[in-house]
């Protein structure tokens, strides 16, 4: 019988998100990518460090059970690489201990037709033309921040007992409906906006669905012994609390704690709540939050005037049970 993906999460995975590639990528920038071939086949006994990624991935599939048949997460390799260098990725997934036995070598074509082929559920990668073509097709997606070590209070591949996600609100779990006021009107139209709008739940944005199905697996677990801990970090303040809330409840999802911080700095926050990603759609947030701990930035095209595809995202929630 074929092997299914349905009814589990998907996670695509970049090489770059994974492991550390800085010193890889400076060779393929700087000299092009047959030196960058070269130097990876000539180095592919050598494992590779941890990335930013690679806690998250690693803590995710802790949650398969070898004992079950069934597992809760699948994680599959998606990189622009060529297949004859996948070696020292493969080395180093078996020396981790990571069963990732699946994986996509494009050479170099676009990896959007197998985002959607391998019902793809969430997507991270060093490419922001490859998170951006995830987004436009309702997959939420992240642009790793930083690929080099760094402590991390005991660096990425520190152990967790608590699979710990962190959201931002607006343009990242609900579309930036609300934040276009904000921008284009200033923050006391957005706030009467917002309290007038208070009990019409928010549109969509490209993580709704990604959280619905994090609820989904939480549910699965008695009380407070769920493996998954999540959070909304949001610049959100009351009277603009009140419509999240509300939209939550209408997704019938879980969010274990929130921060409404009124434009206090994210970064501190991210740090006690122990966040193994972070996600936001501006560069300032998530570069300050990747001192810190690991975050990727989300892509948002409506930001340009271009649409953000409300409609594709909203049936996609809709589609989870």
């Amino acid at each position: 019988m074929a092997y299914s993906l349905e009814n589990r999460l998907v996670i695509g995975v970049s090489t770059r998100a994974l492991f550390d590639l800085s010193a890889e990528n400076k060779i393929f920038e700087e000299q092009g990518v047959e030196a960058y071939s070269a130097y990876q086949k000539e180095h592919e006994n050598e494992i590779l460090k941890p990335g930013p990624g690679f806690s998250l991935v690693r803590a995710l599939l802790r949650l398969n059970v070898p004992a079950e048949q069934e597992n809760r997460v699948e994680v599959i390799l998606m990189s622009r690489n060529n297949p004859d260098i996948s070696l020292r990725i493969f080395h180093s997934i078996e020396y981790y201990g990571l069963h990732i036995t699946r994986a996509v070598f494009s050479s170099g074509a676009s990896l959007l037709p197998y985002l959607s082929a391998f019902q793809t559920d969430l997507y991270l990668s060093a490419c922001e033309e490859d998170v951006q073509a995830a987004i436009d097709a309702g997959i939420a997606g992240g642009v790793i921040c930083g690929e080099g070590i760094r402590d991390y209070a005991g660096g990425y591949g520190r152990e967790s007992e608590q699979i710990r996600i962190a959201f931002d609100g607006d343009a990242v779990l609900f579309s930036d409906e609300a934040e276009q006021i904000y921008i284009s009107q200033g923050l006391k139209a957005f706030e009467s906006s917002e309290k007038e709008k208070a009990a019409l739940p928010l549109h969509a944005g490209p993580f709704a669905r990604f959280l619905k199905l994090l609820s989904n697996l939480q549910k699965e677990f008695d009380g407070g012994s769920a493996p998954i801990r999540t959070a909304l970090v949001t610049a959100r303040c009351a009277p603009a609390h009140e419509r999240v809330i509300r939209t939550l409840r209408s997704w019938d999802v879980r969010i274990d704690e929130a921060f409404f911080l009124g434009g206090i700095t994210k970064r501190e926050v991210l740090s006690a709540f122990g966040a193994q990603i972070f996600f936001d759609d501006q560069a300032l947030h998530t570069s300050l939050a990747a001192e810190v701990v690991p975050a990727a930035r989300v892509p948002l095209r409506s930001r340009e005037g271009k649409p953000s595809n409300i409609y594709r995202l909203e049936r996609r929630i809709n589609e989870v049970s």
